[in-house]
């Protein structure tokens, strides 16, 4: 799973480096590095628009399907397992018609294999995760749009997103069973189209295969402190690694 990750990269940035159209100055004007970005905030994340443009929005993390009666109050989608997202109600829309890219440059995750085999159970230990070569990660999300229709008077829309997981590969096994869908610059278009009028979505097969665990050897697991498992901590130490 993903539960938190960092967003350090400015939008500009993000989106010269998706090779996305500039990005709106009034969603982003206020923004600020997050060293503990945790369920519920507005991240930024890129997607095509009607007409196949590539862009960056912001959208609440965790997901709200446009059939919900209301946001839910606790336990947000922040993640959708890829092997079953196509038959769950929650996602199976979105799967083929709203498929985005989640820049983060890094994740966390909390070491649990072997820990409940311990008696007593042993502290779960935070674990920072970066591509080696420094870049931006590109994770497979999917997006909705939401909006209170009890309310009389019109409501604004809710942009939310949710994030992919699959079976972990060789090196987030020894960490955890599961782990964010990674995609490669070569697969981004790919994951991006939906369809336009000019163009015909990518087929649902060729998503399937690209829902996979990321190849190993370009990710870095660092060990850090404890003390990002609070989300009231937000400083570049967090990211510090532990002897």
């Amino acid at each position: 799973m993903c539960g938190r990750f960092t967003s350090l990269t400015p939008p500009t940035d993000v989106a010269s480096f998706f090779s996305a159209e500039e990005p709106n100055p009034n969603l982003f004007g206020n923004f600020a590095p997050n060293y503990n970005v945790a369920p519920t905030t507005r991240i930024m994340a890129i997607a095509n628009d009607h007409l196949g443009a590539r862009r960056v929005g912001l959208f609440q993390w965790g997901l709200v399907p446009s059939w919900a009666k209301a946001v839910p109050a606790s336990q947000p989608l922040i993640n959708a397992r890829s092997e079953t997202a196509h038959e769950k109600p929650s996602f199976r829309e979105s799967l083929p018609h709203r498929r985005c890219l989640i820049a983060v440059d890094g994740f966390f995750e909390w070491r649990t294999v072997d820990i409940a085999d311990t008696k007593p159970p042993a502290t779960k230990q935070p674990v920072y995760v970066t591509r080696r070569d420094g870049q931006l990660l590109a994770l497979a999300g999917l997006w909705a749009t939401w909006r209170d229709t009890s309310d009389p008077s019109p409501s604004p829309w809710l942009h939310s997103c949710c994030i992919l997981t699959t079976s972990a590969n060789a090196t987030m096994s020894p960490i955890h069973d599961r782990m964010p869908v990674i995609l490669e610059s070569q697969d981004w278009s790919a994951w991006l189209n939906t369809g336009t009028t000019s163009q015909p979505a990518t087929s649902m097969a060729e998503i399937v295969e690209l829902m996979k665990p990321a190849d190993g050897s370009i990710l870095n697991a660092t060990a850090i402190g404890t003390a990002v498992n609070s989300t009231r901590n937000n400083s570049a130490d967090l990211l510090l690694a532990v002897i």
